[in-house]
């Protein structure tokens, strides 16, 4: 009997993993659809474009020294915050608010950004593509030649232009 149970747990966690990938892998717009969603969403500041990214663009996963800005917050209680980081490195940590971390790493289900808790040990909170908008207001690229300073944002969490 109880080898029957083993084998059953083991054929369930295997398709639940399974299913769990290829969930990851669909995209959240099509290529209209997001090719809309940029013209939206990106702001213009003296020519340059401010570009606004979707989760399905994995941007982290390859360094590009561009730098980028994140509007997230640790909890639904706390303001929206801005965070200005440079995309150089495989694994940065990024901001710390309300014993949460923002950092960009791979926690095994890729690299992206990710709110985990501010302990001794690493558990995740949340990950940029999976947030329904409670943590991660929204995402940029600065595709400008020169260092842009942090945009300031208002209190529903958009940038000011």
């Amino acid at each position: 009997m109880k080898k029957i149970l083993s084998i059953l747990s083991t054929i369930t966690l295997s398709g639940t993993s399974t299913t769990s990938l290829v969930a990851c892998n669909t995209p959240q717009y099509s290529e209209d659809e997001l090719k809309k969603e940029k013209e939206k969403n990106n702001i213009n500041i003296n020519g340059n474009i401010l570009e606004w990214m979707a989760p399905q663009e994995k941007p982290f996963n390859e360094k590009d020294d561009k730098w980028y800005f994140a509007v997230w917050h640790s909890d639904k209680n706390t303001d929206w915050r801005i965070i200005k980081f440079k995309n150089n490195e495989m694994t940065i940590k990024i901001d710390n608010s309300n014993n949460r971390q923002l950092q960009k790493t791979d926690l095994g289900m890729g690299r992206d950004l990710y709110i985990t808790n501010d302990s001794g040990f690493v558990k995740y909170v949340t990950h940029w593509r999976d947030d329904n908008g409670s943590y991660f207001k929204s995402v940029y690229r600065w595709n400008g030649t020169s260092e842009l300073q942090t945009p300031e944002i208002d209190n529903n969490g958009n940038i000011k232009n």
